[in-house]
């Protein structure tokens, strides 16, 4: 496993971030809102439970921070300590209570593929693939893995995000994502740069939530 501890920022200015900015968890199906992100700190992604943070001067690695009252944390900690070293997920070089330092993965999620047009290549899906079985054989259930929780980088498959990985509950996002690959995408939009706007993919991403609620209750 690579040493990447040189590349880490100093506790003292991880807890600058920490103790000054304010996250707000609106609507627990919404992503988080942010305020007061100190300089020269950047917001670079929110999630329906904590938001993620980069500093100007680590650029490999951020900082994601969870809420007040939303639950995951402790769990997301145990799913990284499983994972240990994998090229398709990220790291934990520390936690503390209701934050984390972890390695920075650059891409492109799937979901803004989506918008800008951008082609997925199959070595994307079948790389995450693996990534998953991976994560079966170290005893994980991967949940909750969506457009918006992949990336590819360099025609390679990446997964961002990891903490419902102890969600034993049944989960179809990710088996229901590669089925619109295989039989919509790559027949119909993958020989054409379509940019899809938010706006739409957003109303793609609520009707399949609802049709997915509608039959769990079935």
């Amino acid at each position: 496993m690579p040493d990447q501890s040189e590349l880490l920022p100093p506790v003292e200015i991880c807890q600058q971030l920490v103790d000054i900015v304010e996250i707000k968890s609106i609507n627990p199906h919404n992503p988080v809102q942010v305020f007061h992100i100190p300089q020269p700190w950047q917001l670079i992604g929110t999630g329906n439970y904590a938001a993620v943070f980069t500093h100007a001067e680590y650029l490999e690695i951020v900082i994601k921070i969870y809420a007040p009252g939303r639950p995951g944390w402790a769990e997301e900690v145990e799913v990284y300590r499983r994972l240990g070293y994998h090229q398709a997920f990220s790291q934990c070089f520390y936690a503390e209570e209701n934050w984390l330092v972890l390695k920075r993965l650059h891409g492109v999620t799937l979901y803004d593929c989506m918008h800008i047009g951008q082609k997925i290549p199959r070595q994307v899906i079948e790389d995450i693939d693996r990534a998953l079985d991976y994560a079966k054989s170290q005893g994980l259930t991967p949940h909750d893995v969506h457009g918006r929780n992949v990336m590819m980088f360099e025609n390679k498959g990446l997964v961002v995000d990891i903490s419902d990985f102890l969600d034993l509950s049944p989960c179809w996002a990710w088996k229901d994502l590669k089925t619109a690959y295989y039989w919509l995408y790559l027949p119909l939009f993958s020989w054409h740069r379509l940019s899809i706007p938010y706006w739409l993919l957003d109303k793609i991403r609520s009707s399949y939530r609802f049709y997915r609620h509608r039959l769990s209750v079935k």
